[in-house]
């Protein structure tokens, strides 16, 4: 082979074999804005909704939505899946809904389970305590930060003390769910490829130093126009 055509040949080789090996960012922030719409849509259903009262969103310092989670194995199973954590923005969680942070959830569930599912989970977050953990890393649910099933339209605005109250959506109704022993943990990639730098959980919804993007703009600005104000 003439050493014009070798040479070529190399080079394509080479390009071939990197092109291969960069990360598909575009995509994969497509798939980020995706969750993140979807997440969008189950805050639509649940600010709508009769099935839970109205004191439990006035009172969340942060929601973190997570959209179709997946339970999968027989026997002792377990979950997974991710959805973006936003926070009521100010000293003292007065103010706007901040841009979206990406978190991942994780955890065993013990019990029978056949085939797969997938199901909406929302965690509202009560206390400035428990957002100080979230935030500052990996935490075990109903461990690292109390937890309860959240309470039903019929509980009125009787909450409890938990940090956390936890809900699922199954068949179009909310329901409160106990989610102990799962874990939260921030998807850093997720946040680097939305913000299109490195930046922390808490930078990005404690500090401001990150632009929303449109799906993110569009969740921050559902919770401002439909959901309560923030109350003590």
């Amino acid at each position: 082979m003439p050493r014009t055509k070798r040479a070529v040949l190399s080079l394509l080789t080479s390009a071939i074999l990197v092109s291969s090996t960069l990360p598909m960012s575009g995509d994969d922030k497509t798939k980020d804005e995706e969750t993140i719409r979807n997440a969008s849509t189950v805050l639509q259903a649940m600010v709508g909704s009769k099935d839970i009262p109205a004191g439990v969103l006035a009172k969340a310092d942060c929601i973190i939505v997570l959209p179709s989670v997946k339970k999968f194995a027989v026997g002792i199973g377990g979950t997974g899946g991710r959805g973006p954590m936003t926070c009521r923005t100010g000293p003292n969680f007065n103010h706007k809904w901040s841009p979206p942070a990406m978190y991942g959830i994780g955890g065993a569930s013990a019990g029978l389970q056949i085939g797969g599912s997938a199901t909406d989970y929302v965690l509202v977050i009560l206390s400035k305590n428990a957002v100080a953990a979230v935030l500052n890393g990996k935490v075990k649910i109903g461990s690292d930060v109390s937890a309860a099933a959240g309470p039903g339209a019929s509980a009125g605005n009787a909450i409890g003390g938990a940090d956390i109250l936890t809900y699922s959506r199954k068949s179009g109704l909310f329901a409160g769910v106990s989610l102990d022993g799962a874990t939260l943990n921030p998807d850093s990639d997720a946040n680097q490829r939305l913000y299109g730098k490195a930046a922390s959980a808490s930078e990005i919804v404690r500090t401001g130093d990150v632009t929303a993007t449109p799906a993110g703009e569009s969740l921050a600005s559902l919770l401002d126009s439909k959901g309560p104000k923030h109350v003590d």
